[in-house]
Formats: structure tokens, sequence, C-alpha cells
């Protein structure tokens, strides 16, 4: 029996912070997760399909706002939320400015590309990414990031995302250039909250799986650094 797989299980807490499990971190950030990547989708394709494509970028646009603001009112700061208003901000003038469906579909289409190799880049500075982003779904303490098991968990996890958004990068881009913007709608969801969903749960029991085997308690850092 992993003593930290047992701890998590019981879903103690010391300090104010629950112990990390799969399901309480999942629990706390699948909520929003589920809000960012089907709302402004659907709000587009739904727009797309009633009345063409300006009401379409209008109506993710207006989904993406929406989401922001509540997340604002829920207390939360909404960082990931935010960079992906400014981001469907950019991409909704490109597309009005140059009257091209392609062109704004191929907007997301390079971000996963420059996300993808960010990924990898930042394994290479020490920095993994995957664990910035997951310091949004639980506060792992500065001490704790700094850890060498922190950086190679989470290390692991970046190539992972980094090889992943990178390959549906390369698909999209194939099925938008030889196929129809219906279809890659289609792609773009298949490939989007569903294929994302599953190698989001998959990095929450691969981090609290590998913390457990080894024994790492992220709590016992957190709770030194609040009495420091």
């Amino acid at each position: 029996m992993v003593h930290g797989a047992t701890r998590a299980a019981a879903g103690s807490s010391r300090n104010g912070v629950t112990e990390p499990s799969v399901w309480s971190i999942l629990r706390g950030g699948l909520p929003g997760f589920l809000r960012e990547g089907f709302l402004p989708l659907a709000a587009f394709y739904v727009g797309l399909r009633l009345s063409g494509l300006g009401a379409a970028m209008s109506a993710a646009a207006v989904a993406s706002i929406a989401i922001y603001l509540y997340e604002r009112a829920s207390g939360r700061d909404g960082l990931l939320v935010r960079l992906a208003l400014a981001f469907v901000a950019v991409q909704t003038l490109l597309a009005f400015v140059s009257h091209s469906a392609t062109l704004y579909l191929a907007t997301p289409v390079l971000a996963n590309a420059v996300w993808g190799l960010a990924f990898v880049a930042s394994v290479a500075v020490g920095r993994p990414l995957a664990g910035a982003l997951a310091c949004a779904w639980y506060p792992f303490p500065r001490a704790f990031r700094e850890s060498s098991e922190f950086k190679r968990v989470y290390g692991i996890e970046s190539l992972v995302w980094g090889a992943f958004l990178l390959g549906r990068s390369a698909l999209r881009l194939a099925v938008l250039t030889h196929g129809t913007i219906g279809g890659y709608v289609v792609i773009a969801f298949l490939t989007g909250p569903p294929a994302t969903l599953g190698l989001l749960v998959w990095s929450v029991w691969f981090a609290v799986r590998r913390f457990s085997a080894d024994d790492v308690d992220p709590l016992v850092a957190v709770g030194s650094e609040k009495t420091a």
C-alpha cells in the first residue's frame, strides 16, 4: 500500500488545503475547462449554421466574454480565460478584416503549434509549462514547484502535451486545407474538448500517482510555507 495514495484517498486536509487526489483536483478544475472548451466552439457552430460566418464569430466572442465575466463574478482570477478572450478578439479582428472563414479557423491551428513548441521548449529551460498550468488547479507552494520531482513529473507531461498539440495542429491544418468548414468544425471538436479532457484526466492521474509512488506530500511544503 502506497502511503501517499492512502492519504489522498482519505481526502484529508492540512492548513485549510485539501490533500491532492485525482477526484478532488478534477472536481475543482473540470467545470471551468468544460465551459471554456465547449461553449465558444458550440456558439461558433450554431451561429455558422444559422446565419453565416459573421454571426458565428460574434457568438463565439459573446460566449468567451460571458465565461470571463462568470469567472470574475465567482471570485476567480480567470487568467486562462483572459488569454483566451484576447486570442478570440485578435482572431475575430483578422477574420473581419480579411472576410475569410479559412483565416479565422487557421488562427487557432497556428496557435496550437505555438503552444506545442512552448511546452517542449519549457522542458529544455527547466520550467515545464504543464507545471505552471497545474498550479491553476492546485495550490502547489513555491518551494515544491522548484523541486526536482515537480520538474520531472511535469516535464514528462509537458512533452506529452507538446506532442499532442503539434499533432492536433497538423491534423487540423490538413482538414482545413483539403476539406470543408463543416468538416473542420467536427474535427476541431473531436480533437478539442473530448481529446483534451482525456489528456487532462491522464495528467492529473499521472501527477498524483507519481507523487504518491515517491511518497511526496505537497501539503508538507504548503504547511511550512504558510507558517514561515
